[in-house]
């Protein structure tokens, strides 16, 4: 009998911390509202997309550099394909230069200089 004396009051506060928080919690939601999404937003998001759209079809359309120190080229493909039809005209010249370039690429590294004695 004395153990079920003991145990309402912490039924009772458990119920009084649960509705407090339940007030807490509709007081915040009332007095801060999430900011919804609005025209202007959307607005700014779709002039963003646009400005993207229009780099990338700029990109693809039109020749450019993208490094110019390794004598990288971005051609349109069209471009690329007149340069490709021209080379392989000649086929044995072709083959010659992709043979060449490929070799270029895959050589490997030069050997790391050896480091000198610090004692010499």
């Amino acid at each position: 009998m004395n153990n079920e004396r003991t145990v309402w009051p912490v039924g009772v506060a458990f119920f009084i911390a649960c509705l407090l928080f339940a007030m807490i919690v509709a007081v915040v939601k009332h007095c801060a509202p999430a900011p919804a999404i609005d025209a202007d937003r959307a607005a700014v998001r779709a002039r963003a997309l646009a400005e993207i759209r229009a780099a990338e079809a700029q990109a693809l359309s039109q020749p450019g550099w993208i490094d110019e120190n390794c004598g990288l080229v971005r051609l349109p493909i069209s471009v690329a394909m007149q340069i490709t039809e021209r080379e392989w005209q000649n086929p044995a010249v072709a083959r010659s230069n992709l043979m060449a370039r490929v070799e270029k690429a895959t050589a490997p590294a030069p050997p790391a200089p050896a480091k000198p004695n610090p004692f010499e």
